[in-house]
């Protein structure tokens, strides 16, 4: 492997993006990094900056676009989120495979400026049925949220197409042993 990859994770809210990389991380620690991503967002639950996110404020954040730290930035759900781009050069450079979890519209444009470098899945639910029962389960959203979630998530599913690889995720170690099998057949590509 000449160069590294940068494996991009993209799913509708409540896809399931988060317990998938936890689990690729988990069977790959020595293997595999995680990026961080930007975000103006309030911490959910637990959350550290700096371990699940940087958490910024909209006058830093605009700053550090303004300053092209950014691979790319998007605004989801009204807050924005962006890819810190030195880390990810980096870790290109260096021969690493680094996971990151971003929108549909963040991995479009990480394809655009990264090319083969980057290798973009996209987590499908198996129904629509089974993705509002997912939202509902997590308790962190009103009805408003979770109607608005489930409508964006129509319209994140028509990029699906535009991915390198498109898994369903409906069992969990079903998913994992796909998501291992692309992300290794696309090293040996390399």
């Amino acid at each position: 492997m000449k160069r590294g990859l940068l494996v991009v994770f993209s799913a509708p809210s409540g896809g399931g993006k988060s317990t998938v990389i936890q689990e690729v991380m988990r069977q790959k620690v020595n293997e595999y990094q995680y990026s961080l991503s930007a975000t103006t967002r309030a911490p959910r639950g637990n959350e550290v900056d700096g371990t699940d996110y940087f958490f910024l404020t909209r006058d830093e954040f605009f700053k550090r676009r303004d300053a092209n730290e950014f691979l790319e930035w998007a605004v989801v759900h009204g807050n924005y989120y962006a890819t810190p781009r030195k880390a990810i050069e980096k870790s290109i450079a260096d021969k690493q495979i680094i996971l990151l979890d971003i929108d549909v519209q963040g991995g479009i444009e990480v394809k655009k400026q990264l090319g083969d470098e980057a290798f973009l899945i996209f987590l499908a639910p198996p129904s629509m049925q089974s993705l509002e029962t997912r939202l509902r389960n997590r308790k962190t959203d009103s009805d408003e949220i979770i109607k608005g979630r489930l409508s964006a998530a129509f319209d994140e599913m028509k990029y699906a197409k535009e991915y390198d690889s498109i898994i369903i995720n409906d069992k969990l170690e079903d998913t994992i042993k796909q998501v291992l099998s692309e992300i290794d057949k696309k090293i040996n590509e390399l």
